[in-house]
């Protein structure tokens, strides 16, 4: 159990795992804490290499392999711990436990109250195919290079992912800072994040271009006939799309109603959330008939001779606007803040319209062949992580046959 106090002197603070740090692919010692230990406790909850560490609560049966990461370490009552007995391979139990987990054996048998827990009596009660040990020797040694090789070329596949990410970002920022001429001749902006643009763009506040729309508050009493209207939520506004499957509805006035109703081509940008997400912006395009937007959300409705909206939801995903909001947010302990101020005071390098309207289809072919790259890679990992599972799968329950010569060829 945890101990956050010293309740005697016998007792000394020592690093312990909780399920937190459970990986399949190992344990994860950037987060370990510290707790009072009594000494009975330390010998009874030492680790030791090759103990299986499981996970009891949370994502229940999640297991890791102890390979010593850390001395003197020892675990919370959340994981249970397995040792083999005699000569037993925990490598192969935990190829095995991997199987029962990913075909959702485990999933099926665990307590469920409020979250899933494997107790230490149900992980106890599964079922455990015991081949001889010089076999299970040869399966282990076989799927822990042939998964590490897997594992590799995902690995590759996930850089390559953060790459395309980086490099898109990178074409955003230049567009939307510098433009698609290279030879134009630029000047210091004078704005932080912003850098230098184009000697004819002008760079001005949000608030000169467009109008800022406060929404509904939720739990406001009205008076007087009332109507239903759907409004959207901070939920509803993801990080380049909008998440419309759960709409909820309110009762209110219909001048309240009439007030914070959307109109195609506003921008929604949220007021708070994750910091990395803090300001983002998607342009509304009128899906859903009568809908309005709740006061956590600001909808920017930009003067169309000027500014294209389109425009304003590139300039918000950039890594100028990711900057910018970044800045300026209030930040708590997980979460951040903006507020209208902030966003009307957000600076915009703004080229002709003309150009605005280059920018935005020269991006949008960008963005198709980006998805298309993503999607192939996305396809690609999935594949190698079905192939490791099915490999894993064949060689635990005996129905691929490893050889020797199967061995040797993967040393």
């Amino acid at each position: 159990m945890l101990q956050s106090v010293q309740l005697n002197e016998t007792e000394t603070e020592e690093y312990y795992l909780r399920s937190a740090n459970l990986r399949w692919e190992g344990v994860d010692i950037t987060d370990v804490r510290r707790m009072w230990f009594a000494p009975l406790e330390k010998k009874k909850l030492a680790l030791q290499y090759g103990d299986l560490l499981v996970s009891e609560g949370g994502d229940a049966g999640r297991t890791s392999f102890w390979k010593d990461e850390l001395s003197n370490c020892y675990i919370q009552n959340a994981i249970n711990r397995v040792r083999a007995r005699k000569k037993d391979s925990t490598r192969f139990l935990y190829y095995w436990l991997y199987l029962i987990k990913s075909i959702g054996y485990i999933d099926a048998v665990v307590s469920r109250i409020t979250i899933a827990h494997l107790t230490a009596e149900k992980l106890e009660r599964i079922p455990f195919i015991a081949p001889p040990v010089h076999v299970q020797q040869h399966i282990v040694a076989y799927l822990d290079k042939t998964c590490a090789a897997i594992d590799k070329a995902i690995a590759t596949k996930q850089k390559q992912l953060e790459i395309l990410n980086d490099l898109r970002m990178s074409i955003i920022h230049k567009a939307v800072t510098r433009g698609l001429d290279d030879s134009v001749e630029l000047k210091d902006s004078r704005v932080e994040w912003l850098g230098r643009n184009p000697k004819y763009w002008i760079t001005t506040q949000l608030k000169l271009v467009s109008t800022l729309q406060s929404g509904i508050t939720l739990g406001k009493t009205y008076g007087g006939k009332l109507i239903e209207r759907p409004y959207l939520r901070v939920a509803n506004v993801q990080d380049g799309y909008l998440e419309l499957e759960q709409i909820k509805t309110i009762f209110l006035s219909e001048s309240e109603a009439k007030r914070t109703e959307l109109c195609k081509g506003d921008v929604l940008m949220t007021e708070g959330g994750d910091l990395d997400k803090l300001g983002r912006g998607h342009m509304w395009d009128g899906q859903i008939p009568n809908c309005l937007h709740q006061n956590h959300i600001f909808a920017i409705r930009c003067n169309i001779e000027k500014f294209l909206p389109e425009y304003l939801t590139i300039i918000t995903s950039s890594g100028y606007g990711r900057a910018y909001f970044e800045a300026t947010g209030k930040r708590t302990t997980n979460l951040a803040s903006t507020n209208s101020t902030k966003i009307r005071s957000f600076r915009i390098p703004l080229p002709p319209m003309a150009e605005q309207t280059a920018i935005i289809e020269n991006l949008l072919i960008m963005q198709k062949q980006s998805d298309k790259l993503q999607e192939n890679l996305y396809t690609q990992i999935s594949t190698l992580k079905q192939y490791r599972k099915s490999l894993i799968h064949e060689c635990v329950t005996g129905k691929r046959r490893i050889t020797e010569d199967d061995v040797q060829g993967q040393l």
